[in-house]
């Protein structure tokens, strides 16, 4: 699994695209997976045939683990190796000759590491192969996305050699060792290459009667615990519950959300306002030439009334720098629009609205929308925005109280519009009327601010021919 960057240290596999004894090209798309982020496709490498997938379809996975091994030396994967355990060049092995030059980057999205992608050798062991590895043992991992297993003898670092000065483990099990409060060298590894697993960090923090077993016994208890993760993301179902593991964008969305609703003082304004102008200017544009084979509806023109407020209140397009102890003040709009997909809540944006014709807009709206429900919204269309616009409407629901994207100071909700009792001319009449709901961050954004900003989307919205006179 290769490191994707920007702090995601895990991803699920959602879809294979090969399968053992398949032919592999450099470049092909292998599997689908979803980071914390986005769903993203991996290409392979290599060229070769296909020897083994290491998890299955359903399994999250840490960065660095191995997950497909190609067998690049134009014989078949079970002429190469055991198929019970393949083995890898090891980590203090030269850079196999298999590593192609100039490589293309391994994610969607995603640049190549610019760092070795060998394995870093263990302190304190020999560098070159000692001992042949016990009969037992698991394969040892090769680096992610690095080398294709060779015929070289593997040497175990972590089951009876000599004492490392720094346990080996990946990042997330560090910090799960951490909040455990479980001293990582105190830690019998059962990992391939001695690296240690949740499993074991979870076995030295729980009261262990047991606690002296045999050093030679954990090789074997690897293959036991194998099927844990693949388990662990698959709901678990009895017949009064249902449990669903918490993972990908719901687990990142759940995190950002914890972490803005604390970290930010929200505050929420409400107003209730005759859209009944705007919906008839959808209804013209619609027919307009100039918007042919566009999407125009009641949204886009609630993203044109924002950038126009944007630029009429600029101090709300703005970000709390905590580090620095700054306000930073964005030139700049990157609108984001909240999308429910299959795989939870995602807030792609559009770069540079503020710039964007209404026909624009409409395209990138759309090409937003389509992406995002397919699946593909890359992690870059998803970074940098400062306004986010989400359309609870849809739902029918009135209104709410959105949690800001962080790094935001301002979200907009949209509620549903409908045909209601108003009070127009003097008369009752029945005319399109919505409620938009602004959350804040109360550090960045004042009361004042926030109720102008607040009121001039309405008022523009109440009054469409705004969108030329204060544009």
């Amino acid at each position: 699994m290769p490191d994707v960057g920007e702090g995601l240290t895990e991803a699920e596999i959602l879809k294979w695209y090969v399968q053992p004894g398949d032919t592999v090209t450099d470049g092909q798309v292998v599997c689908e997976v979803e980071t914390a982020k986005a769903a993203v496709e991996l290409p392979c490498p290599f060229d070769g045939v296909v020897h083994e997938l290491r998890f299955p379809e359903g399994t999250t996975v840490d960065v660095g683990e191995v997950i497909i091994s190609v067998n690049v030396g134009g014989g078949t994967a079970e002429a190469e190796a055991p198929a019970q355990a393949p083995v890898e060049a090891p980590a203090a092995e030269e850079p196999a000759e298999e590593e192609p030059q100039g490589r293309q980057p391994v994610l969607v999205g995603y640049g190549v590491a610019a760092t070795s992608t060998k394995r870093r050798a263990r302190k304190g062991v020999p560098a070159a192969p000692a001992a042949p590895a016990a009969p037992a043992a698991p394969a040892a991992s090769a680096p992610a996305t690095a080398t294709a297993p060779v015929s070289v003898p593997e040497q175990l670092n972590g089951h009876g050699g000599p004492a490392a000065t720094r346990p080996l483990a990946k990042p997330p099990v560090r910090k799960l060792a951490k909040d455990l409060g479980v001293d990582l060298a105190t830690v019998t590894p059962t990992g391939p290459d001695g690296i240690i697993t949740r499993e074991d960090v979870h076995a030295a923090a729980a009261p262990a009667p047991a606690a002296a077993a045999p050093a030679v016994e954990a090789p074997a208890a690897a293959p036991a615990a194998a099927p844990t993760p693949a388990a662990a993301s698959v709901a678990s179902t009895d017949a009064r519950e249902t449990r669903v593991p918490i993972k990908g964008v719901r687990k990142a969305t759940a995190a950002a959300m914890v972490g803005s609703a604390f970290t930010a003082p929200h505050v929420t304004e409400f107003v209730t306002f005759d859209i009944t102008r705007t919906m008839k200017l959808v209804e013209e544009l619609k027919s307009d030439k100039d918007m042919a084979g566009l999407r125009v509806n009641p949204l886009l023109l609630v993203a044109k009334a924002v950038l126009v407020a944007v630029k009429r209140n600029p101090e709300i397009n703005a970000a709390w720098d905590e580090a620095n102890q700054e306000i930073v003040l964005k030139h700049y709009v990157n609108l984001g629009i909240a999308a429910a997909t299959p795989r939870g809540l995602i807030v792609p944006n559009i770069k540079d609205a503020h710039a964007q014709t209404l026909p624009e807009l409409s395209r990138s709206l759309s090409e937003l929308v389509a992406t995002a429900r397919e699946g593909k919204t890359t992690p870059a269309a998803m970074q940098g925005g400062t306004f986010t616009i989400t359309n609870v409407g849809v739902f029918g629901v009135d209104t709410g109280t959105p949690i800001l994207n962080p790094g935001e100071s301002a979200i907009l909700a949209v509620g549903a519009i409908k045909l209601q009792p108003w009070v127009h001319k003097g008369k009752v009449k029945p005319r399109q009327v919505t409620t938009l709901a602004l959350s804040f961050d109360h550090r960045l954004v004042d009361g004042e601010l926030g109720s102008k900003f607040l009121a001039d989307v309405a008022a523009i919205l109440e009054q469409p021919k705004r969108l030329i006179t204060w544009a």
